[in-house]
């Protein structure tokens, strides 16, 4: 390991660079910490939040803990006595911070990460707001919050009312008496319509494909399942899926409930907006006041691209945590490790692995 920690020029030398401070994040630091590296002298976590809590953070106010499904406890240290009335956004906030204090990980913010580029001796450089760090590997944690996904349809700007995206969604209670689309067929989208739909004038969700409810508990068999597709995917240097897209929309009774009362009946996706609402090319229209568009992120890679790691296919072709074309680089959170659980794992893999480049021994294949 890295014992200098010498700063030349500007530029700071450490092992490891984790970028992001989410639940992949910590989870690769507490790792590191347990293989022997040493905060500020080894390694550095980077965080462009203002403070800790990750995505989890920004979440709206009506998201209490105990409607949060698969929220999986960081290594080391479970969540325990959380009021499940209080948003999660405080508790899971609450729960990094004391998480980085026990484990010292000393996580630098609010620092921006510009570009991570080839440097010399094999090292890679990667600029930020707060300096630059020169780095024998990289572990990439940066999620998807920063990079919420807004379809582009005919006549988007001409629309008077709000559009909005999930990224900013402001709790129900900022829709009353509006006349409401929900567009996106994801768990986000099915939340935000019950939550929505007892204090709107009225609501329509419109989703690009019909959804699929998977009745019955989501067991290992599915869960195992589910994350080999997406982990093809990766593996062929595909974007990767969201969970829902290969899973199914969880059903409980708040579903069953919202079935029967016609809140999620869904219709096909409009051909354009209008001033005034939505079209679709057989007639039909819809007037309405806000848009309110659930259609999911994007993997906030962007500072990665003077590696040239996308395939032509868009994604990162992934082995396991490491990117294919460069074992300096791991992506925690990314495709198949983008659960909490699954975030956990990766971080031990990633983890695991840097230690053995570090070392030179040959990659586990």
């Amino acid at each position: 390991m890295n014992d200098i920690g010498v700063r030349d020029a500007g530029v700071t030398e450490v092992d490891v660079v984790v970028i992001g401070a989410g639940q992949a994040g910590l989870s690769s630091a507490y790792h590191l910490r347990r293989r022997g590296f040493e905060p500020e002298r080894d390694f550095v976590v980077l965080d462009h939040a203002p403070r800790p809590g990750g995505a989890w953070q920004f979440r709206w106010p009506s998201l209490t803990y105990g409607k949060v499904h698969g929220m999986h406890a960081l290594p080391g240290m479970e969540l325990t006595g959380a009021d499940p009335e209080r948003p999660s956004s405080e508790v899971i906030g609450e729960y990094f911070d004391r998480y980085e204090q026990r484990f010292d990980l000393r996580v630098r913010r609010p620092v921006d990460v510009h570009r991570v580029s080839e440097g010399p001796d094999g090292r890679l450089l990667v600029e930020t707001s707060a300096g630059v760090w020169s780095t024998r590997a990289l572990i990439n944690a940066t999620g998807t919050w920063d990079r919420p996904f807004w379809p582009r349809y005919p006549g988007q700007e001409t629309f008077r009312g709000r559009q909005l995206h999930t990224a900013i969604y402001p709790g129900p209670e900022a829709f009353r008496g509006q006349r409401v689309i929900v567009v996106g067929g994801g768990a986000s989208g099915t939340q935000h319509l019950m939550e929505i739909a007892p204090y709107a004038a009225d609501t329509w969700w419109v989703t690009r494909r019909p959804p699929v409810f998977a009745e019955g508990p989501f067991d290992e068999d599915r869960g195992r399942s589910a994350v080999a597709m997406v982990e093809e995917r990766v593996r062929q240097g595909l974007p990767p899926l969201s969970v829902v897209s290969v899973t199914g929309l969880p059903v409980n009774d708040a579903v069953r409930k919202a079935r029967e009362d016609g809140v999620l009946d869904r219709l096909p996706m409009f051909d354009r907006i209008t001033p005034t609402g939505v079209e679709w090319d057989d007639g039909r229209h819809v007037e309405a006041d806000v848009i309110l568009w659930a259609t999911g992120f994007r993997a906030a890679i962007e500072h990665l691209a003077p590696l040239r790691l996308r395939e032509p296919g868009g994604g990162i072709r992934m082995d396991g945590t490491r990117a294919a074309a460069d074992p300096r680089v791991h992506l925690v959170g990314y495709g198949p490790s983008a659960s909490t659980i699954g975030a956990n794992r990766a971080g031990r893999a990633a983890v695991r692995e840097i230690v053995r480049l570090l070392e030179g021994a040959p990659a586990v294949v």
